[in-house]
Order: structure tokens, then C-alpha cells, then sequence
């Protein structure tokens, strides 16, 4: 008769318990499967999976029961890397929306947003077109193969067992935090040039002729001018966030190394 002890139970809920809640971690925070309009079926579903597939490949894992203050420090454990690993690509991707957002009140239209329900805020609506492109490349770009990759070697690198998290990690997030100004800046200089010039021509215009009405001229030119730029820059923007993609992946890289000192 085949009989299963609580001790095996155990050992076995251990081998995916704990790699199950860092791959759902990045899920929770991944900028793809985040949306609220992804189901939580499909999720959970997919972080079953792929806990399946990695789990034979992972070093083996502590003799320490789940329930338990240790165990409940590496389920806490494993869920933070996984929500880190998920928080950073969710900067770059707020960096893209941050040119949308910089482009657009530089257009005029400011007034022009939208509920997003992503981050549950009125949205500019050139944040949000930047956000679906962004979306789109990163898709093509493989980006979420990316993902994955750096989700893979974060278990070889950083093992479960472990109860220590070192603390400069977290401040080496926060310093990449910077890269949402930085690269929403850079994305966006052409759009801003190009519109700084248009409001210092149309000043000259209304000062060499007075009777010109800056408020009924210079809204369509800046509107005009503005979309003009950023259709013209979008194609200069695809380099740029392939960079930002590739600096996510030593940036991780980085993280990880110093999480596990």
C-alpha cells in the first residue's frame, strides 16, 4: 500500500510553491499581464505553467516546511524579486508615457485624456498612444522573451532558501527609477524643439503684426506642427527603446547580483 506522509507533502508543495510565487510576482507586476483587463484565470493559469516547466531545472530545494516563520520568509522572499523583476520593466514603460505626456502638453492638449484603467488616472491621449506603441514593440522586440529570460536566471542566480534580501538592492531600483525622466525627456526633445521654435516664430508674428490673434493661430500650428514632429520622430524613437530594453537587462542583472550579497 503506498502511503503518502505529511514530510513528502511538504517537500513536494515546497518544490513549486516557492517558484510559482516569484514567477507570479513578475506577473503581478509585468507591464503585459498586469492589465486589469487580463483575466486573473489566465494568470494564475500561466504562472502554473510555467512553474511546471522551470521547476526540473531548479536547484533543489530547502528542507523548510511551508508553514513555518521561515518558510513564510522565503514565500515573502521570492514574491518581492518577482514583484522587482515585473517593477522595473514597468519603468520603461512609464518613461515611454512620460514623452506622450511631455509631447502632449507641449501640443496644447492637455485637456485631451482619457481614463485609463491601467492606472486608474486621466490620461493624456498622446500618453496613451505612446503606451500602445510601446506595447506593440516590445512585443516585436521580444521583450517578454526578455522577460522571461531574466525571470529564469534570477532562479539560478538568486536560489530559494535564502532569508536575506540586501538592502541596496531596493536603492539600486530606486535609482533606475531616474530613467523615467531621462529617457522621457530624450523621446520626447524632438516634439519640444520643434514646438519651442514654433511658439517663438509665432511670437515674433504676433509682435510684428498686433492684430493677429495668437489664440485662434497659434493652437492649430502648434497642433499641426506637434503631430507633424512626432509622426516624423516615431521611427528615430524605435532605437532608442531598444536601448532601454537592453539596459533593463543589465540593470536586473545588477539588481539580482546585489540582492544575493
Amino acid at each position: 500500500m503506498w502511503v503518502v506522509t505529511q514530510a513528502q507533502i511538504e517537500v513536494w508543495l515546497a518544490l513549486f510553491w516557492w517558484p510559482f510565487l516569484r514567477i507570479m510576482g513578475t506577473l503581478l507586476s509585468d507591464p503585459v499581464f498586469s492589465n486589469r483587463r487580463t483575466p486573473v484565470r489566465i494568470r494564475v493559469g500561466f504562472a502554473i505553467v510555467l512553474t511546471l516547466v522551470v521547476v526540473p531545472i531548479l536547484p533543489p530545494m530547502p528542507t523548510v516546511p511551508v508553514v513555518s516563520p521561515d518558510g513564510m520568509l522565503i514565500a515573502a522572499r521570492e514574491l518581492i524579486i518577482g514583484l522587482s523583476i515585473g517593477f522595473v520593466m514597468r519603468l520603461v514603460f512609464t518613461a515611454v508615457e512620460m514623452a506622450g505626456h511631455l509631447a502632449g502638453l507641449q501640443m496644447g492638449l492637455g485637456f485631451a485624456s482619457f481614463y485609463d484603467p491601467q492606472t486608474s488616472a486621466n490620461t493624456l491621449a498622446v500618453a496613451q498612444l505612446m503606451s500602445l506603441l510601446m506595447i506593440l514593440l516590445f512585443l516585436s522586440m521580444n521583450g517578454h522573451l526578455m522577460m522571461l529570460r531574466v525571470l529564469l536566471e534570477s532562479l539560478v542566480q538568486l536560489p530559494v532558501g535564502q532569508l536575506h534580501l540586501n538592502a541596496k538592492g531596493f536603492q539600486l531600483i530606486a535609482n533606475y527609477g531616474g530613467v523615467i525622466f531621462r529617457a522621457g525627456v530624450m523621446l520626447s526633445i524632438p516634439v519640444i524643439a520643434a514646438l519651442l521654435i514654433t511658439n517663438l516664430s509665432i511670437g515674433v508674428m504676433t509682435r510684428a503684426a498686433p492684430q493677429l490673434n495668437v489664440f485662434a493661430i497659434g493652437f492649430p500650428i502648434t497642433l499641426a506642427i506637434g503631430f507633424g514632429t512626432l509622426y516624423y520622430s516615431l521611427p528615430f524613437m524605435v532605437p532608442e527603446i531598444d536601448h532601454l530594453l537592453a539596459e533593463y537587462t543589465r540593470s536586473m542583472g545588477n539588481i539580482l547580483s546585489t540582492f544575493g550579497r
